[in-house]
C-alpha cells in the first residue's frame, strides 16, 4: 500500500513538472519563479525518495514477518504430518502382522490340503500307471506275437521261393550240363553254327537267294551247309558255298591261357587253333569250291565274335585267304557281307530290268506329248472362263451397284425413277 502512495506522488511530481514545462514553453513564468518550482521538486523528490527507502523497509520487515510466520507454520505442519504418518505406519505395522500371521495360517491351510491332493493324485496315478503298464503289455504282446507269426510266415514263403529258386537252378545247371555236352560233342557243336548260320541268312536274305545242303561240285557228294545263288553267264547258276565251323576246344583252351597268364601255354593254344583252322579252310577249299561252278573263294563262318576277334588279331584270317582262298567271317562280319551282296543282286536285277525300263520311258514320253496338248487347252480354257468371270465381277456389279444406288433415291424425290425390265428401278432416260 505503501509502495502505491509512493507511486501516486511520483506521478505527481511528473505531472507537476509536465506543467511547468508547458508554462515555460508558453511564456507565463519568470526565472525566479522557475528556480522555486524546481527547489520545491527537488524537496518533494528527496521526499519522495525518503518515504520510499521507509516504505521499502517496512515492506522488507512486514515480509520478513510473515516469512517467519509462514516457516513457523509449515514446521507445525510438518510436525503435525510427521505424526499422523508414524501412527500410520505403526496401525500398518500392526496390520501386516495380523495379515503375516493370517497368511501364514492360510498357507499352512493350504500346504496341507495340496500335499493331500497331490497323494491322492499320487495314487490315482499309480493306479493308473499299472493298468495302463498291464494294457501295453498285453497290446505289445499282441504285437508282438503276430509280427513274429507274419515274420516267420515270410520267411517261409521267402525259404519256399529260394528252395523254388534252387529247383530252377538245379534244373538249369542240368540245361547248362546238357549244353556243355552239346559243345563237346564235335557233331553237335557244329550243328549249333550252322543254326546259327541259317538264322543270319533267314534275316538277310530271300528264300530264293540261297539253298541249304547244295552239292556245289557237280558229280560230287559232299554237300555244304549253305551256299549263296549268284547270277552267271545265261541261265547257269554259280555257288557261293559258306561252311560254319566252331573249334570250341581250342579256343577255350586258349581262353584258359590267358586267364593262367602263360605265355607258353598261350603260344601252344594259339598255334593249335591256327592249325584247326587252316585244316577247316583247307576242307572247305578241296571239297566245295570248283569254278565256273562256284566263285574262286568261300566262306568260313565262326559263331562266336571272340573267335573271329582272335583269328583277325595272329593274322590267321589272311593266310586262310591267301593260301586256300578261304574268307573267315564272325556273325558281324557275315551280315555285312551278306548286306553288300545284297545291294549286288539289286545292281544285276536293275540292269535286267532295264530295257523295261527305256520301253516304259518311251511309252511315257508319247503320253506326255499328249499330256502337253491337253494342258494347253485347259490353259486356254481356263483364261477363257477367267476372263467372263472378271467381266461378270467387274461390268454387272458395276451396273448392280449403279441400280441400288438408284433404289436409294426412291425416297428423295430429286429425280425421276422409273422400273427397269425386270422390277429393278432406275433413273429414268432424259
Amino acid at each position: 500500500m505503501e509502495i502505491v502512495t509512493m507511486v501516486a506522488a511520483l506521478l505527481a511530481c511528473a505531472f507537476s513538472l509536465a506543467a511547468l514545462l508547458r508554462s515555460r514553453s508558453s511564456g507565463g513564468l519568470q526565472g525566479e519563479d522557475l528556480e522555486k518550482v524546481r527547489q520545491d521538486l527537488l524537496a518533494e523528490l528527496r521526499q519522495t525518495r525518503r518515504e520510499l527507502a521507509e516504505a521499502q523497509s517496512r515492506a522488507a520487515q512486514t515480509q520478513d514477518s510473515h516469512l517467519r510466520e509462514g516457516l513457523q507454520h509449515l514446521a507445525q505442519q510438518q510436525n503435525t504430518l510427521q505424526r499422523t504418518v508414524t501412527d500410520q505406519l505403526l496401525l500398518v505395522n500392526e496390520q501386516l502382522k495380523g495379515t503375516g500371521l493370517q497368511s501364514e495360517q492360510k498357507l499352512e491351510n493350504i500346504r496341507q490340503t495340496v500335499e493331500q491332493r497331490l497323494a491322492s493324485l499320487q495314487a490315482d496315478n499309480n493306479q493308473q500307471l499299472a493298468q495302463m503298464r498291464q494294457t501295453v503289455d498285453e497290446k505289445l504282446q499282441k504285437t508282438l506275437d503276430d509280427k513274429l507269426r507274419q515274420s516267420f510266415e515270410l520267411v517261409s514263403s521267402r525259404l519256399e521261393a529260394v528252395y523254388k529258386g534252387l529247383g530252377e537252378m538245379q534244373t538249369l545247371a542240368a540245361g547248362v550240363g546238357d549244353l556243355k555236352k552239346v559243345l563237346s560233342n564235335v557233331k553237335t557243336r557244329g550243328i549249333l553254327g550252322e543254326v546259327q548260320l541259317g538264322a543270319i541268312l533267314e534275316q538277310l536274305l530271300a528264300p530264293a537267294q540261297y539253298e541249304a545242303n547244295v552239292a556245289t561240285v557237280p558229280g560230287s557228294s559232299e554237300r555244304v551247309e549253305y551256299a549263296l545263288r549268284l547270277p552267271g553267264d545265261g541261265e547257269n547258276t554259280v555257288w557261293m558255298p559258306i561252311d560254319a565251323k566252331f573249334p570250341l576246344d581250342a579256343y577255350n583252351a586258349l581262353l584258359a591261357a590267358y586267364d593262367a597268364a602263360d605265355p607258353a601255354a598261350v603260344e601252344s593254344a594259339a598255334k593249335e587253333l591256327d592249325k584247326r583252322l587252316r585244316a577247316f579252310a583247307k576242307d572247305i577249299h578241296d571239297k566245295y569250291l570248283a569254278p565256273p561252278h562256284t566263285t574262286d573263294f568261300g566262306v568260313m563262318f565262326l559263331p562266336v565274335e571272340g573267335l573271329y576277334a582272335e583269328a583277325v588279331r595272329r593274322g590267321i584270317t589272311e593266310r586262310l585267304q591267301r593260301e586256300y582262298k578261304v574268307v573267315a567271317a564272325g556273325p558281324t562280319t557275315m551280315a555285312a557281307l551278306l548286306n553288300s551282296l545284297q545291294m549286288g543282286f539289286r545292281t544285276l536285277a536293275i540292269q535286267k530290268r532295264s530295257g523295261e525300263v527305256w520301253q516304259v520311258l518311251g511309252g511315257v514320253k508319247g503320253e506326255f506329248a499328249r499330256f502337253g496338248q491337253a494342258l494347253a487347252q485347259t490353259q486356254a480354257r481356263l483364261d477363257q472362263a477367267s476372263r467372263e468371270l472378271e467381266n461378270l465381277v467387274g461390268v454387272r456389279t458395276r451396273q448392280m451397284q449403279r441400280r441400288l444406288e438408284a433404289l436409294d433415291k426412291l425416297d428423295t424425290g430429286d429425280e425421276p425413277v422409273t422400273l427397269l425390265p425386270g422390277g429393278v428401278p432406275g433413273q429414268q432416260n432424259t
